[in-house]
């Protein structure tokens, strides 16, 4: 396990939030959309990851109720498949039980490096491609079955989340 659970007003994690191609206010201390959510960054802060759980009544596509990765971005040596199955890992263990449609993830592809496969690094990681949203994003999901067991971030030794 190479993440460290955060929380979503971590200062440390602002300048990799502001570099992902979805942030909307570009040095806002909050980097997480509502509800429910697991942030995880990286002991050298060159990666980090948001596992959000939006109410499904507040969800307007096709996949209320799913785990939402609604940002991730490696900057590390690390290949970022093994991280998306890291991350997947911890939010199990944060969650217990993942909703029946697992987790989604979307992909503009007007602001990503173009490549055959968009979202070639989830894909790898287990996901699918499931569709396109109303506005022309790349849907992809990872159903509980393909999920790795639960694991847990890293922790210092009270339990309490390291915070570097």
């Amino acid at each position: 396990m190479r993440w460290i659970r955060s929380h979503k007003f971590d200062a440390e994690v602002v300048p990799l939030a502001d570099r992902h191609y979805n942030r909307r206010k570009i040095g806002s201390p909050q980097f997480v959309p509502p509800g429910r959510c697991l942030v995880l960054k990286t002991v050298k802060l060159d990666a980090f990851w948001i596992t959000s759980w939006p109410f499904a009544e507040y969800v307007k596509h096709a996949w209320a109720g799913a785990w939402v990765c609604s940002a991730f971005r490696n900057e590390s040596e690390h290949l970022s498949s093994e991280l998306i199955r890291e991350a997947v890992a911890a939010t199990l263990h944060k969650y217990g039980v993942a909703p029946d449609l697992g987790m989604v993830t979307f992909v503009n592809t007007k602001h990503t490096r173009k490549k055959r496969d968009p979202g070639r690094c989830y894909l790898r990681a287990g996901f699918k491609n499931c569709g396109i949203t109303k506005g022309g994003l790349v849907a992809l999901q990872l159903l509980p079955k393909d999920m790795p067991k639960p694991a847990p971030p890293l922790e210092d030794s009270r339990g309490q989340p390291l915070f570097f």
